[in-house]
């Protein structure tokens, strides 16, 4: 995980190519480049660099010279305005998390042609890679031989991505981030109140608000989810005068794959009579084909997790620790993931299993989750398995929750709030390890082992909810709707998963120098669930926690796991009572935050 940022003045942009902003009034942020470089450093401990270029007018010295623009750079981060009054700056931020390559490396990087690039991401395919590579050094490499071709290079990989990208000869600044926004970048747009143009993976944690007014929900934040996609600006003089100018355009996708995965249209949604009615009249036949369904998928999903945990890949540094950890809740895509990380991990290694609670042992996800260790053990009891116990009190969490409100903006709601607290506890891993006993005040008293994990890599369960029918809204639309319905809002969550979850989620959990990484969400099993037909996907005439996301309760049950595989589905908040002490806190009861539908409030942030 890697953070990365731009920062461009005295540029006018025009942004007459994208959908028109908001009228309303904007948010004012006041921070630093040293705000920036310091929440970036949270994200890439290893290393944090930058790069100035400054863009300048040439004056013609005769009426048959046309005016161009020159570029120098600046190693040392003096302005130099030169002999004119209008000049342009980008300033490149880069922070790294090293995971790939055998050699240390220094963000932004910069090539022998004076391409810049920042980039936090992963390239899993799609451009080919020797197991002592870094994914960053050879992705300028292909940006530097494909020259126009830019939005063809981005499109090729496969693996989650942000990218900030200066491509020298066309004075042209390339952005974006993949398909499914599986890595946070933020943008401020030129406004009046603040003409610059910035990108930064996370909003610096010292900002301070201006002009907020909590009641008014009209108010246009200062930082937007970059929406996915590739984006350029090239840089020219304007014609009019000497002032710098940009226009930014946005690209289509080159590969085929990445629109068909967009457009999330999947073939089979409505079940004929006699498809249904199968599992009744040929019990036999029906199981051996959700089998062999299940078990296709299960091939995908252990392949999405190899690739993500691959040690020849990881740079490991000078100490050798824990290389991967799994955000645990005992549920089913958790105990998933844990299944299928054993099988592809080297098994000298152990497997820290993360569990935040609010209510300690009592919490359900704790109590899923000491179930799920002893399942684990089942299947796996040459693994050494460690589950370990985070407790948290949210009365005492004042200083980290100020943190997380400004890692989850431009997210303001207190259920944002909520689930990124819980995942930024989980991911700094600072807890107790479990130890199985029976006898409950062993756990309670001060005989408890501190531990404090140090993997760099952790996998999370995003996307199988969203993919599989298992929120509580999706049965409520088949109920309401039937198939359609359901395939609809399937579809709607696929398609703004970028927008609602995984922005907060990579900000949150990056903050503590971890990567989060999405075997749910790889391309190729995104592509055979959608093959799969609807009805073999989930069957919400089944009660909860049977026939929602019936296709991974079968995978659990080819792992072994026929416990968790009965299990319903419970979200992080729920799970780990984050959301009862926060609507105590903030409203009083549960019962007046569900009036107030707390979920959706938004809190006031704090100034700092």
């Amino acid at each position: 995980m890697c953070g990365i940022a731009v920062i461009v003045c005295g540029v006018r942009i025009e942004l007459s190519k994208l959908s028109s902003l908001s009228e309303t009034p904007f948010e004012r942020l006041q921070f630093t480049v040293e705000d920036v470089k310091s929440v970036l450093s949270q994200r890439g401990p290893d290393s944090v660099g930058e790069k100035k270029i400054h863009l300048q007018p040439n004056v013609p010295t005769c009426a048959e010279e046309s005016v161009t623009l020159s570029v120098f750079e600046d190693d040392e981060g003096t302005y130099k305005l030169g002999n004119t009054t209008s000049s342009g700056e980008l300033h490149f931020i880069g922070s790294t998390l090293q995971l790939r390559g055998t050699s240390p490396i220094r963000q932004p990087l910069v090539d022998s042609s004076g391409n810049i690039l920042a980039y936090n991401g992963e390239v899993f395919g799609g451009i080919e890679l020797n197991s002592y590579d870094n994914d960053t050094e050879v992705l300028l490499k292909s940006l530097e031989e494909a020259k126009a071709l830019v939005p063809d290079v981005l499109s090729m990989i496969k693996g989650p991505w942000a990218i900030i990208y200066w491509q020298e000869s066309s004075r042209t600044l390339w952005f974006g981030k993949d398909a499914f926004g599986r890595r946070s970048l933020l943008v401020h747009w030129p406004t009046v109140d603040d003409p610059r143009f910035l990108l930064s993976s996370v909003s610096p944690a010292s900002a301070v608000a201006h002009g907020i007014d909590a009641e008014n929900g009209s108010i246009h934040r200062f930082w937007e989810e970059l929406p996915c996609g590739v984006y350029s600006i090239p840089f020219g003089v304007s014609e009019s005068s000497l002032c710098i100018r940009g226009e930014v355009t946005k690209h289509e996708w080159r590969n085929t794959m990445w629109k068909e995965l967009i457009e999330w249209e999947r073939k089979y949604v409505v079940p004929k009579p006699e498809d249904l009615s199968m599992s009744s009249l040929s019990g036999i036949s029906a199981i051996s084909t959700s089998s062999g369904i299940a078990q296709t998928v299960l091939v995908v999903l252990k392949e999405s997790v190899r690739r993500r945990t691959s040690l020849h890949s990881i740079f490991q540094g000078e100490k050798e620790v824990v290389p991967v950890a799994v955000l645990f809740s005992g549920g089913l895509d958790s105990m998933i993931l844990a299944a299928l990380l054993d099988q592809c991990l080297d098994p000298k290694y152990e497997v820290d299993l993360l569990n935040v609670s609010f209510d300690g042992l009592n919490a359900p996800d704790r109590i899923s989750a000491k179930a799920g260790i002893i399942e684990l053990k089942k299947i796996a009891p040459l693994r050494r398995w460690k589950l370990i116990a985070i407790d948290a009190d949210l009365s005492k969490l004042t200083l980290e929750t100020k943190r997380v409100m400004s890692l989850i903006n431009p997210a303001d709601t207190y259920m944002d709030l909520n689930i990124g607290t819980a995942l930024w506890l989980a991911a700094r891993g600072d807890g107790w390890i479990h130890e199985d006993s029976e006898n409950q005040t062993v756990e309670e008293n001060n005989q408890r082992i501190k531990y404090k994990c140090e993997a760099r890599i952790l996998l999370v369960g995003a996307g199988a909810d969203e993919q599989c029918a298992g929120y509580g809204r999706h049965r409520t639309k088949y109920r309401n709707g039937s198939w359609i319905a359901l395939d609809q809002e399937m579809k709607l969550d696929m398609q703004r998963i970028w927008k609602r979850n995984l922005g907060r989620d990579d900000r949150c959990i990056s903050d503590n120098g971890k990567e989060a990484r999405f075997p749910f969400l790889d391309e190729d099993v995104i592509k055979t669930l959608l093959d799969i037909p609807l009805w073999e996907i989930a069957d919400l005439e089944q009660p909860s926690g049977n026939g929602d996301k019936i296709i991974l309760r079968q995978v659990a049950k080819l792992l072994g796991l026929h416990e968790v595989a009965k299990m319903p589905k419970r979200a992080i908040q729920f799970g780990s009572r984050i959301a009862r002490e926060s609507n105590r806190k903030n409203f009083g009861s549960n019962r007046a935050a569900n009036q107030a539908s707390a979920g959706s409030v938004r809190f006031q942030a704090p100034s700092a």
